[in-house]
């Protein structure tokens, strides 16, 4: 085993961190994962999530019996890591617990594109817990839309589309604007009386942001839409006209060769979910937006594989 040349991929998110061993042919012969490393959760910020990437490494490196001298090259994709002096801390940090071979770091967006296309340039746009839209231009320039919450206007994450639910409820029963089958599943599913008391029993439960509850505000959202409810589609459709614009915004931005530019869609909300009916609406709003020709890809390998692909590119 250790005639060969290794490599490790680190997919670094907000609620775990993913780190796989590789060999020269791309084959992933090992995979650990500890908690999430994004800073920005962590109450130790750059720092901790330095500990937590180094601990996940040496748990990798221990379970094959290798040395961290036997890595060639190590590529970690982190969350959070949104802009330069954040990279330059990280890499300071990881230094100082004895990171001593080669490695590089980037925004966890990129290996996006890079473990879902079938070429080099493309752009990725992942709905997970949240939303990020990263590209990979013709030239190799790299380019990030998004991923700032609020701030850059990001829709389409989990926590997003179980609050704009809770919205369309709240609009139903206490505005009395308009009735939404979302209302009658709500009240079902968590047994709330259809009243102004019911839904604000659900108001502390969703300021927490529980995994339980957003995962079924999801399967009440996407139920909904699929069955052509007013109030679902109309999510729907916010969704499908902010995603289609960070994705042109990168039509904009960068260069890209050739007649049609791939589009990797990752994340729950694309990948795990039922919601064609959505992907369809981004589909068609972005082709409209751009008058460009697309090749969407749903990616359907891990990506960490990303990391591996980005490491030995041509």
């Amino acid at each position: 085993m250790n005639n060969m040349s290794f490599y490790i991929g680190i997919d670094g998110g907000g609620t775990k961190t993913q780190y796989a061993l590789f060999n020269e042919k791309k084959e992933m012969l090992s995979t650990v994962k500890t908690t999430g490393s994004n800073h920005e959760n962590l109450e130790g910020a750059i720092p901790e999530a330095a500990g937590i990437i180094m601990g996940g490494i040496n748990e990798l490196l221990n379970e094959n019996k290798l040395a961290l001298s036997d890595i060639t090259h190590i590529l970690m994709a982190l969350a959070g890591i949104d802009h330069q002096y954040q990279c330059d801390e990280m890499t300071e940090e990881l230094k100082k617990l004895g990171l001593s071979v080669p490695f590089s770091i980037y925004n966890d967006g990129f290996i996006v594109v890079k473990a879902g296309l079938t070429g080099k340039a493309g752009i990725g746009y992942n709905c997970g817990t949240g939303t990020c839209c990263n590209s990979v231009g013709s030239d190799g320039r790299l380019l990030q839309v998004g991923g700032f919450g609020e701030l850059s206007g990001d829709v389409g994450g989990g926590h997003w589309i179980a609050r704009q639910t809770f919205g369309k409820l709240y609009d139903d029963i206490c505005l009395k604007i308009k009735h939404t089958v979302m209302t009658d599943k709500i009240v079902e599913k968590f047994g709330i009386t259809p009243d102004r008391d019911g839904v604000l029993s659900l108001i502390a439960p969703m300021e927490e942001e529980g995994d339980d509850i957003v995962r079924d505000m999801l399967d009440i959202f996407f139920e909904a839409l699929n069955a052509g409810d007013e109030a679902a589609t109309e999510i729907a459709d916010v969704m499908a006209e902010r995603g289609a614009q960070f994705i042109c915004a990168h039509i904009r931005n960068q260069v890209f060769d050739g007649d049609t530019i791939q589009v990797v869609l990752s994340g729950s909300m694309h990948c795990k979910l039922p919601s064609e009916v959505y992907v369809n609406k981004l589909i068609k709003r972005t082709e409209e937006i751009s008058g460009k020709k697309f090749q969407f890809i749903k990616l359907q390998v891990a990506p960490v594989m990303g990391c591996i692909n980005w490491m030995l590119e041509d």
